[in-house]
């Protein structure tokens, strides 16, 4: 069932051209095919099996609701695992100062790298070398010389980020749900449904849990993602109870240390739901993710999709790799879902080197089309 990248291409052009020609619907993960549409909207249910991809995918491409449904539209996708500063940042949340606060912080460090490198009278990393320490491994940080080292705020700095903090709750607390509104009105008329909003409130106040799971509600997903916690399960049952949806939870490398990691998690309410990550689950154990499927498939809304080697492939063991390159038993997994009927999403999540040449949207096209030519 495995396909080698070279013969998935070589076979599936004329495919996917036809495919391009044809675009359908999205109506939901269930069912057998999705419904023509003829206004150019996005499809990518293939055999009942709904393939899409958590945003994170395009973290290298410019952010923002509109771009998001500009990369759907090109690699086809009608659903998604939205994160939630694409959402929040279309609904107009405070700009943070962060990023220009840590572009400041980048520039005076290689300005004064220098003067750090060169020696002063005591030699190297002496006080007359700028400042003490300034030519050890605390001039760069770990990595050596030359690195990024996180820098300790001035004053004024931190009441910036203070201030901030507390406009982005008041924000949140007094959310126009207007725009919340819009914004799903926005993805509807563009054919793309918000399965889940990756908000992680896991550690939130409760009153900043409530807005994200209102929000996501309002937004039509099944519910708020965040990562394999018993801490972040106690904190977000009560509100997804409260609004009808589901806690979910995304797992890393949890299942190499403990096979049963995610049970605790699971124990906490009926509410509690899984974002079964396959990739990071073979990785990390080797095992197949059918039997965590077939196991958990009532309690898991979606699965992340990714090509990997497994933990003894050597030299590069559970290491991304680019789809059909890797050892993660793809076809086998989506053929399970589609011949099971399971209404589990399956995200594309892209975490492979993405080549000068290519970017992160043809990237998950071509992800796409590789599952479609598994599916159908």
């Amino acid at each position: 069932m495995d396909k080698s990248r070279r013969a998935f291409l070589g076979k599936s052009f004329a495919a996917i051209g036809a495919a391009a020609l044809a675009p359908q619907l999205l109506s939901s993960c269930e069912g057998n095919a999705a419904a023509p549409a003829a206004d150019g909207k996005p499809n990518s249910v293939f055999n009942g099996v709904a393939i899409g991809t958590i945003t994170y995918s395009w973290r290298s491409m410019p952010g923002g609701l509109e771009n998001i449904v500009k990369y759907c539209k090109e690699t086809g996708i009608s659903t998604l695992e939205l994160m939630s500063n694409d959402l929040e940042a279309y609904l107009g949340i405070p700009e943070s100062p962060m990023q220009r606060i840590m572009a400041e912080a980048r520039a005076a460090q290689a300005a004064a790298a220098p003067a750090a490198a060169a020696p002063g009278p005591g030699g190297p990393g002496a006080p007359g070398a700028g400042g003490p320490g300034a030519g050890g491994p605390g001039a760069g940080g770990p990595g050596g010389p030359g690195g990024f080292r996180r820098p300790s705020f001035t004053p004024e700095q931190q009441a910036e980020i203070d201030k901030y903090n507390e406009d982005v709750k008041k924000w949140r607390a007094n959310i126009d749900m207007d725009k919340v509104a819009a914004a799903k009105k926005y993805l509807d008329d563009n054919g793309i449904e918000a399965h889940i909003v990756k908000f992680s409130p896991g550690n939130w106040e409760p009153e900043m849990i409530d807005y994200a799971f209102k929000v996501a509600k309002a937004m039509g997903a099944k519910g708020v993602s965040d990562e394999l916690s018993v801490e972040s399960a106690k904190n977000m049952a009560p509100f997804a109870e409260k609004y009808g949806l589901k806690a979910i939870f995304h797992n890393h490398m949890q299942y190499a240390e403990d096979p049963n990691a995610c049970d605790p998690v699971l124990a906490v309410s009926p509410a509690v739901a899984l974002n079964f990550d396959a990739g990071h689950f073979f990785g990390s154990t080797g095992r197949n993710p059918i039997e965590m499927i077939e196991k958990y498939h009532d309690r898991i809304v979606s699965i992340h999709i990714k090509d990997k080697t497994g933990p003894q492939t050597q030299p590069t063991p559970n290491q991304n790799q680019v789809w059909g390159q890797g050892e993660m038993p793809l076809a086998e997994v989506l053929n399970y879902i589609k011949e099971k009927k399971y209404p589990i999403y399956c995200d594309i999540e892209l975490e492979y080197d993405v080549k000068p040449w290519s970017d992160a949207v043809k990237e998950v096209k071509t992800c796409v089309n590789y599952a479609r030519q598994i599916l159908l």
